[in-house]
């Protein structure tokens, strides 16, 4: 048997071990049990205390797994492989993500129902890996598990082997308050700084910043000297959006708006709902607030509920049109979450992309609560740069302002701030929404051509999600043949079997269709072209 227990391992409540369990067909119930029982005698732990033998869907019918529940006179609990790939676990596996959907049946199956892991994946061997178990304590209730009651809590993620790693289930669309699990400061530039490579992975539009806005940006570079002044800009971003420029906030991009929010905003009951861009719940962590997630479905193609976000929520963030899920909600429905004594914010960063804006809140002051974010970084090519704004009633402005620094905005990034305020450049960002739509509908094309790759067709961003088996293998291909996707796994709600493409001309689409066409034809028989 190879793994090992973690640190001193406290002795839970009876009847409050949850035993993660994966096999390979054919197992014997000797192999399954002997492993369990072995896993627990080292870790110090009685099987007089398992609840239950928990598995994914695949397994549930598997006689050694069946077979050793019996004998410890437990029941086979199981989950689908989509919800225990979205469950952080220590010791994740390309081999088992493969072949069943998750990194670790054993340790997601442990904790998806628990509160911590007290033994990490364990595994009998002898030259092949025949079973795998994990150990997790359900140290708090559990509905309708005998002898265990009370609320569930959560504390943070460890992954070294020196205290539990604890993970709460995520089970959507319901709220839920599980530690941060994944990676959420992750982004797209990871997949390509340093490398040469066709970026996917960045939903910054291609050949930009155009020369007319590098020409503003150089010209302003001559008043280095004097502090920045935002005056023109705020009132630049007022105008265009037939705002008073007291509902105007400056930022160095959207994340900083983020940032801000999550430190100034008393917020009792924060959600944010997923899956979306990570750094709002990055940010509200960093600050203190322990987040609740409304996730979305796939199989509702991503589309919000407004019925989903708990009514005690009092700070709400929702993306529109969403990264990565390129989905754009309906003003109307997004409206629906607004309410007295609740702070609505809508990261409008990719609005621009879509034709009319249509859908936006930009510009609405008759929502109450309401905070609109956008970012100049995406359209124009400023992501070096740090430029965008925040649009909300005047005492939220003020509030969000008091927690700045001096000259939080540079004077380069204010002069493009101003410039992109200006006519021609909202013709040109309306131009190349219309461009970008048509972009998008060849690579939606093109994709549907793949019998294994799902994608969300509702796309309205720059971006397309797309599902596929094995997508880890295919991303690590693609990178060999020059193209750069985003994995989708850092993002809460989606799993290892997601990739974010962005949308680029009709060229550089044509040439990714070649090389996913490689990679794919590269995987065992059954995947492939229509």
């Amino acid at each position: 048997m190879t793994g090992a227990s973690v640190g001193p391992v406290p002795k839970p409540r009876a009847r409050s071990l949850v035993v993660g369990v994966g096999a390979r067909s054919g197992a014997s119930a000797d192999d399954v049990l002997g492993l369990i029982e072995e896993t627990l005698r080292e870790a110090g732990l009685r099987t007089a205390d398992v609840v239950e033998l928990a598995t994914v869907d695949a397994k549930a019918g598997e006689p050694g797994i069946v077979a050793a529940a019996a004998r410890l006179g437990v029941p086979v609990v199981t989950h689908p492989a989509a919800e225990l790939a979205r469950v952080r676990v220590p010791r994740p596996s390309g081999a088992a993500a493969a072949a069943v959907g998750t990194p670790s049946v054993a340790e997601a199956a442990a904790l998806i129902d628990a509160d911590e892991l007290l033994v990490p994946k364990s595994r009998a061997d002898g030259g092949r890996a025949v079973a795998t178990c994990a150990v997790a304590r359900r140290s708090s209730g559990t509905p309708g598990v005998p002898g265990v009651s009370g609320e569930k809590t959560s504390t943070p993620p460890v992954t070294d082997g020196s205290r539990p790693f604890t993970m709460a289930a995520m089970n959507p669309p319901t709220w839920n308050n599980e530690s941060a699990g994944d990676d959420l400061r992750h982004h797209g530039d990871a997949e390509v700084r340093g490398e040469d490579l066709t970026d996917l992975a960045v939903n910054v539009r291609a050949h930009t910043p155009p020369d007319w806005l590098r020409q503003r940006i150089a010209a302003s570079l001559v008043s280095l000297a004097a502090y920045p002044d935002g005056s023109s800009a705020r009132a630049a971003v007022a105008e265009r959006h037939g705002l008073p420029v007291e509902r105007v906030l400056l930022t160095a991009g959207a994340a900083e708006a983020f940032v801000l929010i999550a430190r100034s905003l008393p917020a009792r009951c924060p959600v944010v709902v997923h899956p979306q861009f990570t750094e709002p719940e990055a940010a509200l962590r960093a600050a203190g607030h322990r987040v609740r997630r409304v996730l979305l479905r796939p199989e509702e193609g991503f589309r919000l509920d407004p019925a989903a976000v708990p009514e005690e929520a009092d700070l709400v963030v929702v993306g529109n049109p969403t990264n990565p899920t390129s989905v754009l909600h309906p003003a109307a429905l997004l409206e629906r979450l607004a309410r007295p004594g609740r702070t609505l914010v809508v990261d409008e960063a990719f609005m621009d992309v879509v034709p009319g804006e249509r859908e936006a809140l930009a510009g609405r002051t008759d929502v109450p609560g309401l905070v609109v974010l956008r970012s100049l970084t995406k359209t124009w090519g400023l992501a070096g740069l740090r430029i965008g704004y925040a649009l909300a009633e005047p005492d939220m402005v003020a509030l969000l302002a008091e927690a700045q620094p001096l000259w939080p905005v540079s004077s380069p990034a204010l002069a493009a701030a101003e410039a992109c305020m200006e006519p021609r450049a909202l013709v040109e960002a309306a131009r190349a929404a219309d461009r970008i739509t048509v972009d998008r509908a060849h690579l939606l094309a093109g994709l549907a051509e793949f019998s294994e790759v799902q994608a969300v067709e509702a796309a309205e961003g720059p971006f397309v999600l797309v599902r596929l088996e094995r997508a880890a293998e295919v991303r690590e291909r693609l990178r060999l043949l020059g193209f750069a996707a985003r994995r989708g796994d850092t993002f809460p709600g989606l799993g290892p079997q997601w990739l974010r493409l962005a949308v680029r001309d009709r060229a550089t689409t044509n040439r990714f269709l070649q090389a996913l066409d490689q990679a794919v034809q590269a995987l065992p028989a059954g995947t492939g072209r229509r």
